[in-house]
Formats: structure tokens, sequence, C-alpha cells
């Protein structure tokens, strides 16, 4: 096997974790990867907080977090209110339903990636860090908005999302 092939063998197979994470995630909990991402973070603000700072918090577009916000409504998960302080503001927070679906919730991905990669050396840390960037340029994906969820959508899902402001 050519090594593009074995690279693009190993590609493929984190692409496919993913995506069964997410079925996983979803047919045990009822949430997508983005809600559960959007959960956590409302609840890490018991004060409430706003829907554009969730966004900017886990680096996906407004647009995309008000949709999933506006479901997550929907589900009775979480609710609006206006600021008492400052009526032009929306703060988000969670629904007593919304905090019992958190809690049943299995930890994301991710985290267990993080344990792993952090037990790493330094030095290997960063050979996978420039790897992966270098793949992201070779695929042209450095403008794609990207959360820091390991979630997996089609290329037209992530091809149309607005992409994050620096």
């Amino acid at each position: 096997m050519e090594k593009y092939e074995e690279l693009l063998l190993a590609l493929r197979k984190v692409i496919r974790a993913t995506d069964l994470y997410s079925k996983q995630l979803n047919k045990r909990t009822g949430l997508t990867a983005p809600q559960l991402l959007i959960l956590r973070e409302i609840a890490a603000a018991p004060e409430g907080i706003t829907a554009s700072s969730v966004a900017q918090n886990i680096t996906l577009s407004p647009a995309t977090v008000s949709n999933v916000i506006d479901r997550l409504e929907h589900r009775e998960l979480i609710h609006r209110e206006r600021s008492v302080q400052d009526r032009r503001r929306v703060v988000l927070s969670l629904t007593e339903r919304g905090r019992q679906r958190l809690a049943e919730a299995p930890r994301p991905l991710q985290e267990d990636f993080i344990h792993k990669f952090q037990a790493l050396a330094d030095w290997e840390q960063s050979q996978l860090v420039a790897g992966m960037q270098r793949i992201a340029t070779m695929m042209d994906a450095e403008r794609l908005d990207a959360a820091d969820v390991l979630e997996v959508g089609t290329y037209e899902q992530q091809k149309y999302r607005t992409p994050k402001r620096k």
C-alpha cells in the first residue's frame, strides 16, 4: 500500500469513529454532538450566557448556534430570558429537563482524545498538530468553520457554514 493510501485510510477511520460516536450519542441521548456542546457551555454559566458568547466560546458561527439553540428551546432543554440589568440582552439557561439530559449524557468523544493526546511527549504533540495542519491545508480546508467538538456532517453542510471571524 502506498503511503498516501495509508494516510487516507487513517483519515477515513477517524471520520468513521467520529460518525459512530455521533450516532451512538444521538441514539443514547437524543442529542447531537453540537447540541451537547452547547448544553455544556450553557451549564458552565449558571448566571446565564448569550448566544453570541456561546458561539464565540465553541468557535461555531452565530447562525449555526442560533439554529441549534432554537431546536434546544423547542425541546424545552433551554430557555431564553431577557436580562434584568440590560433588556437588550437575551440570556440562555438550562431548564430542569436540560440539566437532567446533560447529566445523563456521556462525555464528549474529544475528552478521551484530549486525555490520550496530553499523555504524549511534547515533541509528539507538536508533530501531530503540524501534520494535521498540513493535511488540512492540502485538503483546502483552512477556511472551513470547525468546532472544538468532533462532529461529522456532509461536505455540503460544512461548505455553507458561515466562516468564523478572527
